[in-house]
């Protein structure tokens, strides 16, 4: 089973090879996003995007809702163990 996280694209870091920050939850960390560009959508545009993150790649694109979604049952998952 694979776990995404989901983070929003703050910063393209190096556009050559598809690095970019990702702040997820408050902690940025630099991720690939090359499965997410394509002619239509070139890393500049993906700045303010939010992405699932899987083991430092961005694998897809998603709405804020949904980010918040998961983000808040992350949380909830979270507490039940405190």
């Amino acid at each position: 089973m694979c776990l995404g996280i989901p983070g929003q694209i703050t910063e393209i870091t190096n556009p050559e090879h598809k690095l970019a920050i990702v702040n997820i939850g408050g902690v940025k960390r630099q991720v690939n996003i090359a499965c997410i560009v394509d002619e239509q959508h070139p890393p500049e545009k993906c700045i303010g995007d939010w992405v699932l993150v899987h083991v430092g790649f961005a694998m897809n694109r998603i709405n804020e809702q949904e980010a918040a979604e998961t983000l808040q049952l992350l949380q909830e998952i979270a507490q039940s163990y405190t």
